[in-house]
């Protein structure tokens, strides 16, 4: 079973981790989407936040309002509102170390090349996004 997850979580570093400029999709809500995140366009920790996962390329495994490999920000927005700076530095080390069972089988790779300070603005503009 270990290998198994450790194979599916190499895999999934690959292909989070891949995919060329080319490639990269937008994290921005398109006309179909809520306009709340629309409105927050102008909040420089949506801004920082918006512009690391696109740089880390988190979009490839999550999108604001569906669930993709990996669940939607919203729904992380959503299950930790009202989060304090506890949960924010436990968010954000996930999001370096990577971790699984929270939103299914599927093992979130860990990011070791995202410093604290990066994964806790992401884990920020995630948090804005609560409906």
């Amino acid at each position: 079973m270990k290998k198994i997850l450790v194979s599916l979580s190499v895999l999934f570093f690959i292909a989070a981790c891949g995919g060329g400029d080319g490639d990269k999709k937008s994290d921005t809500p398109s006309s179909g989407e809520s306009t709340a995140s629309n409105d927050l366009s102008s909040n420089p920790v949506y801004q920082k936040g918006l512009e690391l996962t696109g740089k880390y390329q988190c979009p490839t495994c999550h999108k604001i309002d569906e669930k993709l490999t990996g669940p939607a920000y919203r729904d992380v927005a959503n299950k930790y509102a009202g989060a304090d700076d506890a949960t924010i530095t436990k968010l954000a080390k996930k999001v370096i170390e990577g971790g699984s069972g929270v939103w299914g089988e599927v093992p979130m790779t860990p990011h070791p090349n995202v410093s604290e300070e990066e994964a806790k603005q992401m884990v920020e503009y995630i948090l804005l996004l609560k409906k």
